[in-house]
């Protein structure tokens, strides 16, 4: 069976549109895909899940702890450890074990909750 070609029907909504409003309807199109995923991982996750993926990310037992105990404290655990410690590395040019080091020292939360605004 031939499949009907429809390309040129399908994108006569887009072609009024510049490379930017493609780009930007591209990203929210993205965020629409990704938002389900989202909710998904920040309802079915848990202290024990998160320190795994912190101890997969090179951070030792105790470290991946403190990080996750102050995670939960502010709110941020649904967000996912290893997202935290992501921010922290990009925002300090770190590595994982470093910047999971500091954060684990109480250094950097400031910008950790500033990634995502106030979540309590």
């Amino acid at each position: 069976m031939a499949r009907e070609d429809t390309f040129r029907e399908a994108r006569e909504h887009l072609q009024g549109l510049s490379d930017a409003e493609l780009e930007a309807r591209f990203w929210e199109l993205a965020q629409r895909c990704v938002d389900p995923l989202v909710e998904l991982a920040r309802t079915h996750t848990s202290p024990s899940i998160e320190r795994s993926v912190l101890m997969r990310m090179g951070v030792d037992s105790p470290t991946a702890t403190a990080i996750v105990a102050e995670c939960e404290t502010r709110g941020l655990l649904g967000h996912g450890a290893g997202h935290v410690v992501l921010v922290a590395m990009r925002a300090w040019d770190a590595d994982a074990v470093s910047a999971a080091r500091r954060l684990a020292d109480g250094d950097g939360w400031d910008l950790i909750e500033a990634a995502w605004g106030d979540v309590r």
